[in-house]
């Protein structure tokens, strides 16, 4: 089975959405960085017809110099979904994409089936601090991403499932400065983002590697409590990539979206 690209323009902005598998829809977004890829949509991809779209100014998509929050981002997707003609897909977020799902959810919820949200940011707890990979050392940022280093180092320059090294930094320089785009109204988060997760209407799985380093999986209680109809998902041995360390969580958040 192999990954279809697909286009549409959205307010000036090229987006680029790869698409695999054939079934109910699921929308998949990814962090702060394209640096892992795709490839655990094949995983779903049986069950699934999942829809990976690069954020603006990330991976294949065309630059957004307009953008200067998350509320821009939550707009684009929204726009997204009704140029794709979805009706309530399923939603899935990693990380930042986390985040994202998680707002989205809470503005328009009812457009939307069941949520995941895989070690999401956002709240920046402050019992729970998160790492900012952007100001570690480059050989040190694999060791934070999985707890098995080796996975991760696979997506690094000398791994083998990396590009070349100056495409490499090249696609980081420009994707850190979409992110500081996104960054540019609350940094990594926004403070009234715990109050508002009582909106989201959705059946929501809060899914957590217990050895992630990056969002610590302590907060994973904080947004169980706060969102109405949601439940955890602590997958045992694996970093912030645990979808790419253990493959079995893929197949949790299928069952999971399954019903």
């Amino acid at each position: 089975m192999t990954f279809e690209t697909i286009r549409r323009e959205l307010d000036g902005v090229d987006t680029v959405i790869k698409v695999i598998g054939e079934g109910p829809a699921v929308l998949a977004l990814h962090g702060a960085a394209t640096i892992e890829g795709h490839e655990w949509a094949r995983g779903l991809a049986d069950r699934f017809r999942v829809y990976l779209p690069f954020h603006p100014g990330f991976g294949e998509s065309g630059p957004a110099p307009h953008i200067c929050g998350m509320q821009d981002v939550i707009m684009h997707y929204l726009r997204l979904v009704a140029a794709l003609g979805l009706d309530r897909p399923h939603l899935v977020g990693h990380s930042m994409g986390g985040w994202m799902a998680a707002e989205i959810a809470v503005v328009a919820g009812e457009r939307f089936a069941r949520l995941v949200l895989n070690a999401p940011a956002g709240l920046n707890h402050p019992d729970y601090p998160s790492t900012d990979v952007s100001k570690l050392a480059p050989p040190d940022v694999p060791h934070y991403l999985a707890h098995r280093t080796e996975i991760a180092a696979r997506y690094f320059p000398g791994g083998a499932l990396a590009p070349p090294a100056e495409q490499f930094i090249a696609a980081r320089q420009r994707e850190g400065e979409a992110l500081s785009n996104i960054r540019k109204a609350h940094g990594m988060g926004h403070p009234n983002l715990r109050r508002w997760l009582s909106r989201i209407p959705n059946d929501t799985l809060i899914v957590w590697g217990d050895r992630d380093r990056v969002a610590l999986p302590g907060q994973a209680g904080i947004w169980a409590r706060e969102i109405p109809n949601a439940r955890i998902h602590i997958v045992p041995g694996v970093g912030h990539f645990a979808m790419q360390e253990d493959p079995a969580c893929v197949t949790a958040i299928g069952d999971f979206l399954a019903g």
